[in-house]
């Protein structure tokens, strides 16, 4: 974590397909609560592979009570003020406004934890990644294991 006094910070999991985004954003989850941060998780309503209100990764692990929203915007109305940490799986659905949200939340003293895949099937940029890439405070990029 970059703790910065008096101002929260945005982290970025990104990576391909099968590298582990989901368990890593759900693994600093765990290890927030354990501290005793309240946290709230949101995904976009695009993404309903495990579940409508749900996050889950591939190996199993999984998250219920997750707020599915229709825009980023939504997120930021949704966010109570006692909220310390603020997830967001599949984050390279939303437009990029996302990008401004995070940093809203970030400039309000929040850990913005945000996983996503970083690009597409094409190869190229997803979405609104390559701002979050630049705006966050610490960026992770996993790779998926290749059993060839």
């Amino acid at each position: 974590m970059h703790y910065q006094p008096g101002g929260g910070w945005i982290e970025l999991i990104c990576g391909s397909m099968f590298s582990g985004k989901t368990e890593e954003l759900l693994r600093r989850l765990r290890r927030a609560e354990i501290a005793r941060k309240k946290v709230q998780v949101f995904k976009p309503q695009i993404d309903q592979r495990y579940g409508i209100e749900r996050v889950a990764s591939h190996s199993g692990n999984a998250r219920e009570q997750v707020t599915v929203v229709r825009s980023a915007e939504e997120i930021l109305q949704l966010v109570e003020p006692d909220t310390a940490v603020v997830a967001i799986d599949e984050v390279q659905f939303f437009d990029w406004t996302i990008a401004d949200i995070c940093t809203k939340l970030a400039d309000q003293g929040k850990w913005v934890l945000a996983a996503g895949l970083d690009q597409d099937f094409r190869g190229e940029p997803f979405g609104p990644m390559p701002l979050l890439l630049a705006l966050a405070e610490r960026v992770d990029k996993l790779s998926a294991i290749c059993v060839c």
